[in-house]
C-alpha cells in the first residue's frame, strides 16, 4: 500500500530546481508512475509529510516563519497551494 495517495488537482504552484542522485531520480520517478502521479507530487507531498512529522522544525517554524506560516502552524489558517506563480 502506498504511503502516498493519487494526487489531487494542484490550483498555484512554484517552480524550483534541484539536483539529486540520479538513483534517487529512478525512484522517484518510479514511485510516481507506482502512485500514478507525478514527480513533482511525489517531492510536494514527501515535503509536506517531512515538514508535518518534523516537530523541532515545526517549533522553530513559528519563531522564524511569516505570520502566515504561525496561523498554518496553529491551525487558524488554510492555504491549498505553494507560494510563488
Amino acid at each position: 500500500m502506498p504511503v502516498l495517495k493519487s494526487p489531487p488537482t494542484l490550483s498555484r504552484s512554484a517552480t524550483i530546481q534541484v539536483r539529486i542522485e540520479e538513483e534517487i531520480n529512478f525512484r522517484l520517478r518510479k514511485y510516481a508512475e507506482f502512485i500514478n502521479g507525478s514527480p513533482t507530487y511525489v517531492v510536494s507531498e514527501s515535503l509536506r509529510l517531512l515538514f508535518s512529522k518534523d516537530h523541532e522544525f515545526r517549533e522553530w517554524l513559528t519563531h522564524h516563519g511569516d505570520e502566515e506560516s504561525r496561523l498554518q502552524l496553529q491551525g487558524k489558517a488554510s492555504v491549498a497551494y505553494v507560494k510563488g506563480s
